[in-house]
């Protein structure tokens, strides 16, 4: 027996990985004589297809020219796959959804309603097509189509149905309806809800592990701090043997469980500079995701944003702008990241109704484990989040959790043993690395226990290293590291608004075990 959308038999289909899947298609469709030509596939588009972006994964305005095809992919036999959302700039209001094909279609669009069997309003969507070049004896050329469609005008505090579609394939028809999928639309006023995070995800059983846990958490959204998917396998923003990306068709299919119900806010980390790709190596980044538009500049630096949900501000940045560790994309914004990140923080702590501001980037201010931490970011935005009274600032890079005490000043303000309450305004910012997502684990040095919930130790101090300018690294010896645990794990973050505003912040291990927790209350 043949699944009816992909035309691959069951049996099958549960063993093959994405690639083998295409694969398979790709020859069956050849012996109907209905697939494109490899050139024609490798050349763009096909023709008569709607699209808006170039081969590098930039957006444009006008679509990129088109090949010539000499045949067609028929809809029916094209499956969507890999939905992802992410809120626009207002959540209250706007919701990005993506997706990705395995062939370009025509006329590809989002129905959407408010009711599952009601899905009247069709949006249309564009196509963001993405060429990576072959590499003699590593991989062959391929070429990605990533589809994304733009929902404005909805309405706050509302549960929303939704099915992806193209010419031959509608969400609705009774052979795809299992499709549908649904999302909520940020409240018009502050109430209580979750939100989720971690980073240094990648593609692998624990990084699946993780994201069932995360969904019983019923999260309203998912904070990833870069080292997204691990295509880039090096990691130093340039071209290599280790680049493969036939992973983000898996890590999109892995993920769909969760994100297509929960908006998934990615920023970029270090194997996020594919160098495959212009500019700065975020080409890649630009094709596939959809996020809010108001960083200092959408168009080259997609991991850089701002959104407000109910009581809460939170920014994402990109650290490998100010990284002294990896070089790559060092001071590629001159400076225009920080003063965007001065402005916004001022913005978000003026602003009526935001009692916490939440900052989420990659490379880790404090952490003692193998990347320990990055002097480019002490040295360029320490000093902006003192300045605003920033009240949590999360991290990835180091694949493991790890969790200061209020740091002010680059020492310990105010001792945060598991449990604790701490006041920004007073004792400084409690800083999390939440590096266990998924990928190959850490550890701490040598020496040096682990300490968690139900498991703790202390030390006066501990030896470590940070990453400077001049001198490549530096050793010192740090009293700030409170929490440690060497495992797969996520933040989980409960927020109240109302006369005593709180982030009840705690860690799950894998088992949804928790690890760690503490509170954050300002002016308590």
């Amino acid at each position: 027996m043949e699944t009816p959308d992909v035309g691959i038999p069951e049996h099958l289909a549960a063993r093959m990985s994405m690639a083998e899947q295409y694969e398979y298609l790709r020859t069956k469709l050849s012996r109907r004589r209905t697939l494109v030509t490899a050139g024609a596939v490798a050349g763009g588009l096909l023709t008569g297809c709607a699209g808006t972006g170039t081969t590098d994964g930039r957006a444009s305005g006008p679509a990129a020219p088109s090949s010539p095809a000499t045949s067609k992919v028929p809809g029916a036999v094209v499956t969507p796959f890999g939905r992802h959302l992410a809120f626009g700039a207002d959540p209250k209001s706007q919701m990005r959804v993506s997706w990705q094909v395995p062939f370009a279609v025509k006329k590809p669009y989002v129905r959407v309603g408010t009711k599952p069997d009601d899905l009247g309003r069709k949006i249309s969507a564009e196509i963001r097509d993405l060429h990576t070049p072959g590499l003699t004896g590593v991989r062959s050329a391929l070429e990605q189509y990533y589809v994304h469609a733009a929902l404005d005008g909805l309405r706050p505090g509302t549960t929303y149905y939704y099915g992806v579609g193209h010419d031959g394939f509608d969400p609705t028809a009774p052979a795809h309806r299992s499709t549908i999928g649904s999302f909520r639309t940020a409240p018009a006023s502050p109430e209580k809800f979750v939100f989720t995070a971690f980073g240094d995800q990648g593609v692998s059983q624990a990084a699946a592990a993780n994201d069932h846990v995360l969904l019983r958490q019923k999260p309203a959204f998912h904070l990833h701090a870069g080292d997204i998917c691990y295509a880039d396998t090096n990691g130093r923003g340039e071209k290599g043997d280790g680049y493969d990306p036939g992973y983000w068709d898996l890590f999109l299919k892995q993920n769909e469980s969760v994100a297509k119900s929960v908006p998934w806010m990615v920023t970029t980390g270090n194997h996020d500079m594919e160098a495959w790709y212009s500019p700065d190596g975020y080409g890649g980044q630009l094709a596939r995701w959809s996020l809010p538009d108001n960083g200092f500049d959408p168009h080259t630096s997609p991991g850089v944003y701002a959104f407000t949900y109910a009581n809460v501000g939170f920014v994402a940045l990109d650290a490998n702008d100010v990284s002294y560790e990896i070089p790559a994309n060092f001071g590629y914004s001159q400076g225009r990241q920080t003063e965007w990140l001065d402005r916004k923080l001022g913005e978000l702590r003026a602003a009526k109704g935001v009692d916490f501001v939440v900052v989420f980037f990659h490379h880790c201010a404090y952490s003692t484990s193998a990347h320990a931490s990055d002097g480019g970011v002490r040295d360029e935005w320490l000093p902006l989040f003192a300045k605003h009274e920033v009240d949590l600032v999360i991290n990835g890079h180091n694949h493991v959790y790890e969790r200061t005490d209020a740091v002010k000043g680059d020492r310990v303000g105010r001792a945060v043993p598991i449990g604790a309450s701490t006041d920004p305004t007073k004792d400084g910012i409690v800083y999390v690395t939440a590096g266990g997502g998924g990928r190959d684990l850490y550890g701490f040095p040598s020496g040096v226990k682990e300490s968690y919930e139900g498991h703790v130790t202390r030390h006066d101090s501990v030896d470590t290293f940070q990453w400077t300018r001049s001198h490549g690294s530096a050793q010192e010896s740090v009293e700030w590291s409170r929490v440690r645990y060497r495992g797969f794990s996520f933040l989980s973050v409960e927020v109240e608004s109302g006369t005593r505003p709180v982030l009840k912040v705690s860690a799950l291990a894998q088992s949804g075990e928790r690890i760690d927790h503490f509170e954050v209350r300002r002016g308590s």
